[in-house]
């Protein structure tokens, strides 16, 4: 068993951690915000008051932080603190530059590195059911892939430094417009007299299924797992997706790529978190389909 420091115990790694000690692992964790200490607390993470005691003696540190810019501000402080040759796995969902950046900085202060983002929201994070697509060497990869396997359902390397985040942000790409689509076709239906049922009933076994319908159908009472059932509270949140589909926009212009339906699945989604929706889950976006259709 390792001794793992565990830096960000908010609604993803507060279970994620909490996995991590019923595995076994002794995990020291930090976070700015008290109450997600106590939460960690609680669930048998040994909470500390800060980023150097959370990583030292540590033979890993995993991250789990909003942003490319904390991740990199984190990393002024691990890098300086942990113990020599420790292995940095962050987990957060950033910028690919910025996670190449934390790539180098770790490497040449002589540590392993890999980013681990990760894909399956809360439920995932509790259930222990994510999926974490990792970039980084093979050798990093197989150093990370025990230490992950407490939190997942797979753990899957996407190539080098830098590569896991290129996955997620490419993933959610296809899912954020995977969502306005499906949401899209139920207004059509509904407003042209067919029931939800009827739609769903042929889409999900026809040329139009996807995780967006048959997993997290934007309509309620027709998909058990489905938000939409328990009035959109986040399983992913539209804050979120918003998020990541500007991480694949910024990308895109870039890498020179043409993502049209990524860039308008951007503007909807920054549209429909202007109008208030970005603390429910990304599923909501079809109460903003209903709400710019023609009365």
């Amino acid at each position: 068993m390792a001794v793992i420091g565990f830096i960000g115990l908010g609604h993803m790694g507060g279970p994620m951690s909490a996995n991590l000690v019923e595995a076994g692992h002794t995990v020291q964790g930090y976070d700015l915000i008290p109450a997600a200490l106590e939460v960690a607390t609680r669930h048998g993470v040994t909470t500390v008051a800060s980023v150097a005691d959370a990583v030292a003696g540590a033979d890993a540190v995993i991250t789990m932080l909003p942003s490319g810019k904390h991740v990199l501000e984190c990393y002024d402080e691990v890098l300086a603190a942990a113990k020599p040759g420790a292995l940095l796995i962050d987990s957060s969902t950033v910028d690919v530059a910025d996670a190449r950046a934390a790539h180098e900085r770790a490497v040449e202060a002589g540590f392993g590195s890999v980013d681990a983002p990760v894909s399956g929201g809360t439920a995932g994070a509790e259930a222990g059911t994510l999926t974490f697509m990792v970039g980084g060497s093979e050798d990093d990869f197989h150093r990370a892939e025990p230490l992950l396997e407490p939190m997942a359902r797979k753990v899957i390397h996407c190539g080098g430094p830098g590569n896991g985040q290129v996955t997620k942000m490419c993933n959610n790409l296809i899912l954020g417009a995977s969502m306005v689509a499906v949401s899209e076709a139920f207004v059509l239906g509904e407003r042209l007299g067919l029931s939800h049922q009827a739609l769903y009933d042929v889409a999900s076994i026809s040329t139009g299924q996807c995780w967006a319908l048959t997993t997290n159908c934007p309509v309620p009472d027709l998909v058990e797992t489905s938000r939409a059932n328990h009035d959109y509270e986040p399983g992913f949140a539209a804050a979120l997706m918003l998020k990541d589909l500007r991480l694949a926009t910024s990308a895109a212009e870039q890498s020179g790529t043409d993502i049209a339906i990524g860039r308008l699945a951007t503007e909807l989604y920054r549209r429909f978190n202007e109008e208030g929706g970005g603390d429910q889950d990304f599923a909501a976006i079809i109460k903003s389909v209903r709400e710019h259709s023609d009365s």
